[in-house]
């Protein structure tokens, strides 16, 4: 391993050292082959990052220009439930694998600006889970501590960057799971609105709300691997325009008028941090209101409790009736839910007709407003994951799953970045028109971290 690469891999940081010739993009590929080898033992990857997966992308690179190509050379994870030309998807099911002929569309167009993907990364299966610990290629480890969970379903992409194992990866997202995993893993987690990044070339979970997110260690990052994925396809039945607007703060900060529920072994810890973070964002200046998330909670009931489920079966379900004891258990079962035969077609145009109010309500609170949530309540370790799969993944989703079905553009950032023992987060929602909202409130609030150390 070249010793003058970086531990920690930034895009900045891999272009200033390619731009000074500290290093070439053949040697940092070299060495995150290296750093995956000897973190065997935890199951971050599906398919081993090596010259047989970026090989071909090396070879290919065109000559240096940022300019032409702004994410030349820089290393990438994707998620195995994102196609990889010639590489294996297995959504974390061996049995449902199947070698796609072309990459993802946000996949081509990362590599097209220059980025080189890696390796294929672990995840609870079918993208079913907020807890990463649901793959039968094993429970992928928190990055800090071995014993706590990584966080779901884009647990092995988070562990890569947080790691050293990419600059940046690709997760999904449809109840979360862009957004947990970084918390859990002192990272940010960009989810743009359902839409704005195709999903063609993406393992469905629930089609109508499945988004492609990126894991990075800065939010500047996640706006340069957004400034290239985001845009129309017209091959993708799911994909919009939504123009960035430019960057402004909002005129007001939402928090919860109610206390948050805190869970685990570290509820106090966690209930301090999130204390801590609501000081920090009254210091920003901006005017601030506590409003009942009373209705957000009430929607993002839907996404499981109703029949909204069924989307997930109708995707999924002639996969596992046709291939049983194919699917991990667990996830079994909550794909199963959603072909109960109560769940009819008149209970789920009511559950729309419901969400309709509750996207109304959303849209009059957050017309020039960022809504703060704390990323999850808390954490677990693995072995009390296992103990009860269910109710701790259900906790870990409190403030999560009301996001895409409410039409929201979230970003989750650390409450503090340097936290590497149990890390805390928040998550800054809008409206899908308004990500410049959330953007600008989000840069302020990290701005404030020196000053609160």
């Amino acid at each position: 391993m070249q010793k003058n690469i970086p531990e920690v891999l930034t895009i900045p940081a891999l272009q200033q050292g390619y731009q000074q010739g500290k290093f070439t993009p053949a040697e940092v590929l070299v060495t995150i082959t290296a750093r995956a080898r000897e973190t065997a033992g935890n199951p971050i990857w599906i398919t081993v990052p090596g010259e047989a997966v970026y090989g071909k992308y090396l070879a290919a690179l065109p000559p240096m220009d940022f300019a032409i190509y702004p994410l030349w050379g820089i290393p990438f994870a994707i998620k195995d439930n994102i196609d990889l030309a010639g590489v294996p998807t297995t959504a974390a099911c061996p049995a449902y694998a199947y070698t796609p002929r072309e990459s993802a569309t946000v996949v081509q167009k990362l590599i097209a600006a220059g980025a080189i993907p890696v390796g294929k990364t672990n995840l609870d299966q079918f993208a079913t889970g907020l807890v990463g610990t649901r793959s039968p290629y094993g429970e992928v480890h928190n990055a800090w501590q071995s014993e706590l969970i990584s966080g779901g379903s884009s647990s092995g992409s988070a562990v890569s960057v947080a790691l050293g194992q990419a600059a940046f990866a690709l997760g999904t997202d449809t109840a979360g799971s862009g957004r947990v995993p970084a918390m859990l893993n002192t990272l940010v987690g960009y989810k743009p609105p359902v839409g704005s990044w195709s999903t063609r070339g993406v393992v469905p979970a629930c089609a109508s709300l499945d988004c492609v997110t990126v894991f990075t260690h800065t939010l500047a990052e996640a706006e340069a691997v957004d400034a290239v994925a985001r845009g129309v396809d017209a091959a993708c039945a799911w994909s919009r325009k939504i123009p960035l607007q430019k960057e402004r703060l909002p005129g007001t900060i939402l928090l919860p008028a109610e206390e948050p529920t805190f869970y685990g072994d570290w509820e106090e810890n966690y209930r301090t941090k999130w204390q801590h973070a609501v000081a920090r964002l009254r210091t920003l200046g901006l005017p601030v209101r506590e409003v009942s998330t009373a209705e957000f909670s009430a929607a993002a009931r839907l996404l499981y409790d109703g029949a909204y489920v069924a989307e997930r079966w109708a995707d999924i379900g002639p996969f596992v009736e046709s291939h049983p004891g194919a699917t991990f258990p667990v996830t079994e079962k909550i794909l199963r839910s959603g072909g109960r035969p109560e769940l009819t077609a008149a209970q789920l145009f009511e559950d729309l007709h419901q969400l309709a109010l509750y996207r109304r309500h959303a849209a009059t609170l957050l017309g020039n407003a960022v809504l703060v949530l704390p990323t999850a309540g808390g954490t677990f370790t693995r072995a009390e994951v296992a103990a009860d799969p269910v109710a701790t993944n259900s906790q870990m989703g409190l403030y999560t799953n009301h996001c895409n079905l409410l039409d929201l553009a979230a970003v989750a950032i650390p409450e503090n970045s340097r936290d590497h023992e149990y890390p805390a987060g928040l998550t800054l929602f809008s409206l899908a028109a308004n990500e410049h909202l959330i953007r600008a409130t989000a840069r302020a609030f990290l701005a404030t971290e020196e000053e609160s150390l």
